[in-house]
C-alpha cells in the first residue's frame, strides 16, 4: 500500500490547510511556535503538545520518543524526565538534541534542534511536584527501561511509593531533571494538497535570528 499521498494529513481528513505566509512571519520563533500551537488547539488537535524528542548516545546512536512539551518561551522548549533514564543518560554524554511536533490534521510540522541545559535544582523539584500522585511514585523509582519480569512487581513497588507520598508530600525523586532545549534552529513546514509546501527556517545568530525560506 503506498502512503505517500497521505502524507500531508489534509489529504486523508479532506480539511482544508491553513493559510501561511512567512513574509507576516514574527520575528522569533517562540511567537511563531506559540501561534501554531493556539491554532492546533483550536482545531480539535489530540494531545498538540505532544513531541518526539530524538537524542544520541555517546556513540551517536541515535534514539526517539513521544513524550509531553512542559512549556515554550524565549528560553527554550522545555521537557522532564529522570537522568538515569535513557534520554537522560543520552543528553549527559551529548548534551543536543532534536524535537518534532506533527499536526497531521492541520498538515504542519515543526522541527527544532538544539543544545540542551538542565534546569536549577528548585525548578526540577517544582516540575515533579507539579505532578498527580501516580506519575511522581512511578518516576520514584527510578528504573524506567529497565527489564521487568514481573508487572506484579512494578504494581507492589508503586503501591510503595505512593505511601511514601503520603506520608512526605514534597518528596521528591533526586533524578528528576527539567530539560530546556535551546535552538540553533527552527523549522516551519506547511504542508499543501498540491504539494507546494511552504518551509520557514529561523536560525539563531549572535545578533539575532534570521528568517530563510527552504525548498520543499
Amino acid at each position: 500500500m503506498r502512503v505517500e499521498r497521505y502524507s500531508d494529513g489534509s489529504a486523508l481528513s479532506g480539511t482544508p490547510t491553513p493559510e501561511f505566509y512567512p513574509s507576516k512571519a514574527p520575528d522569533t520563533p517562540y511567537e511563531l511556535f506559540t501561534e501554531w500551537l493556539l491554532n492546533a488547539l483550536r482545531a480539535g488537535v489530540r494531545e498538540p503538545h505532544a513531541m518526539t524528542l530524538a537524542t544520541a548516545d555517546a556513540g551517536g546512536d541515535p534514539t526517539a520518543r513521544v513524550l509531553i512539551l512542559k512549556d515554550v518561551s524565549p528560553e527554550g522548549w522545555e521537557f522532564a524526565s529522570d537522568e538515569g533514564s535513557v534520554k537522560g543518560r543520552d543528553l549527559a554524554a551529548r548534551p543536543y538534541a532534536a524535537l518534532t511536533f506533527y499536526w497531521s490534521p492541520l498538515a504542519r510540522q515543526v522541527r527544532v534542534r538544539g543544545p540542551v541545559v538542565r534546569a536549577t535544582p528548585e525548578r526540577c523539584a517544582a516540575d515533579f511536584l507539579s505532578r498527580g500522585a501516580g506519575a511522581r511514585a512511578e518516576a520514584l523509582l527510578g528504573r524506567q527501561s529497565m527489564p521487568l519480569a514481573d508487572p506484579a512487581e512494578w504494581d507492589a513497588q508503586v503501591e510503595t511509593s505512593l505511601v511514601r507520598i503520603k506520608n512526605d508530600p514534597d518528596l521528591v525523586a533526586p533524578g528528576w531533571t527539567l530539560y530546556s532545549l535551546r535552538p540553533d534552529s527552527v523549522e516551519f513546514r506547511q504542508g499543501d494538497k498540491e504539494r507546494r509546501h511552504t518551509r520557514l527556517a529561523y536560525l539563531a545568530t549572535p545578533e539575532g535570528w534570521t528568517k530563510q525560506l527552504l525548498w520543499p
